[in-house]
């Protein structure tokens, strides 16, 4: 298996033109979706097994929806026109905190769905010049717009749906 670089590490070149917004928004409208699709039928032993300290399949989904308060805040602070987006908690308390493994998956889905929906049409609702509004992303230091953070949000999704693909063909073969 190729070893993928951790999150943290992954740096990103914001150079897609605008005009490529309308298909970053159907990659971030995807992903309650490709969710679903990626943990329909596991059983409910797979879905909260851990390895050590690392998530659950289901503790993945939970921080997928999680984000989702950062992403709508940072929208916030690019309509208000701050300089600087508001950071994310690296500790991931609150994914530690919400012990999705006790919700039901369903549960977890559904409010990923919803809250994903809305973030979507609000982001649909934005012109070219709005999706072009910029400011410094924290921790990378480095300017992003409106649709580098759509980018950027897609690209937080793709990797957790490629750790829940691994747990499942690591755990899910030893069940």
């Amino acid at each position: 298996m190729i070893e993928k670089t951790p999150w943290i590490e992954r740096r990103f070149a914001f150079d897609l033109p605008v005009s490529m917004f309308p298909n970053l928004l159907e990659r971030v409208r995807g992903t309650p979706a490709r969710v679903e699709d990626r943990v329909r039928g596991l059983s409910p032993q797979l879905l909260v097994a851990r390895a050590g300290e690392k998530w659950s399949i289901q503790e993945h989904v939970g921080h997928l929806l999680d984000l989702e308060l950062l992403w709508i805040g940072r929208l916030d602070d690019f309509d208000a026109g701050a300089e600087v987006l508001r950071a994310a908690d690296m500790s991931n308390r609150k994914t530690h905190e919400a012990d999705h493994n006790r919700r039901t998956l369903a549960e977890i889905l559904a409010r990923l769905r919803e809250v994903r929906a809305g973030m979507v049409a609000r982001l649909e609702a934005m012109d070219a010049r709005a999706a072009a509004r910029t400011a410094r992303h924290p921790r990378l230091d480095q300017p992003m717009r409106v649709m580098d953070l759509v980018v950027f949000v897609a690209e937080h999704d793709d990797h957790h749906l490629a750790r829940i693909s691994e747990i499942i063909a690591t755990q899910g073969a030893a069940r």
